[in-house]
């Protein structure tokens, strides 16, 4: 009786390693990529720190904890706009020299 059971438990022991040693570990990597459309191609990079101190103030004010990581600037018709990409938004957001938000559906900034 005794080998009987110490046969189950060998076998059940058997079973557990071996489905315990068959599991597998799945690793993603996630990638990014930048993709340009023809708006970005009408926008100019530049350095954040070249940012009007107006575009700067909208941004601690109305993003605190969301520093601009890029920066675009566009001119038409005399006036600009800027395309910033904030640390923690998926999105760009737009705002003019003077620090006033642009929703970027609008018109003037395509």
């Amino acid at each position: 009786m005794k080998k009987l059971g110490l046969t189950f438990a060998a076998i059940g022991f058997f079973f557990a390693t071996t489905t315990i040693q068959a599991q597998v570990t799945e690793t993603t990597t996630e990638v990014q990529t930048e993709v340009t459309t023809a708006v970005d191609k009408d926008y100019e990079k530049i350095e954040v720190s070249e940012l009007p101190v107006a575009v700067t103030t909208a941004v601690s004010t109305d993003y605190p904890g969301n520093p601009t990581e890029e920066a675009w600037v566009k001119e038409k018709e005399d006036k600009k706009v800027y395309k910033l990409k904030l640390t923690g938004h998926e999105d760009h957001v737009y705002v003019d020299a003077e620090g006033n938000w642009i929703d970027k559906d609008e018109k003037d900034i395509e």
